[in-house]
């Protein structure tokens, strides 16, 4: 009877059997890996994007007369109708850039119905990042010599209200992160009433 042969275990089964675990974890880790890193690149673009739109967007900031501005001198005569009239103007420049809006000298222009009444200057100076500055200037709004003859002044006088308009241009640069500048110019065009029974400046209504 022939010698049975020995047939010792498969080892190269088994060390083939834990390369190809080895092999399939390295796949699940890198497979993870590549999800981290596409997660990672997807969130810093978005970041980018987010900052893009809203940090480094550049807003031309606003130029108002505000509801604050009062009168200090108010006298309207109705008989010969005329008015001289000295108001505490309180301007508004909004900026809501995530930087200081820096702007020079300007004038602003009051007008009753297209005639010229009264300006005033306003001083250089800064609103800062997302704030609104307030600048107070005095202001004589006088009735011109051609309006004495005006019946739409008359009318308005006896009404008790005088209309008046407001026009300006702010032009300075807004500077972004202390490195990036841009200039830009706000426009200011408001309409007003002078109410004459409670000396109040109403209805201010601006673009």
């Amino acid at each position: 009877m022939p010698p049975q042969s020995y047939n010792p275990p498969a080892k190269h089964d088994e060390e083939s059997s834990t390369t190809n675990e080895s092999k399939e974890l390295r796949r699940q880790k890198q497979k993870k890996w590549a999800l981290y890193i596409i997660a990672f690149v997807i969130f810093q673009t978005g970041i980018i994007v987010l900052f893009t739109m809203t940090v480094m967007k550049f807003r031309t900031p606003k130029f108002r007369v505000r509801p604050a501005s009062s009168f200090d001198t108010f006298d309207v005569q109705t008989t010969n109708p005329s008015f001289n009239l000295r108001m505490n103007a309180q301007l508004g420049v909004k900026n809501t850039n995530f930087g200081p809006f820096k702007y020079g000298n300007t004038t602003i222009h009051f007008y009753y119905k297209g005639t010229e009444v009264g300006s005033a200057t306003v001083r250089k100076s800064k609103a800062n990042f997302r704030s609104t500055k307030k600048v107070n200037v005095p202001v004589d709004l006088v009735m011109p010599n051609n309006l004495a003859s005006n019946l739409d002044l008359a009318s308005d006088i006896s009404s008790g209200i005088l209309p008046l308009t407001s026009q300006s241009k702010l032009s300075g640069k807004v500077e972004i992160m202390f490195i990036f500048k841009k200039k830009r110019t706000a426009n200011m065009n408001c309409t007003m009433e002078a109410n004459i029974s409670t000396k109040e400046l109403q209805n201010i209504k601006c673009k």
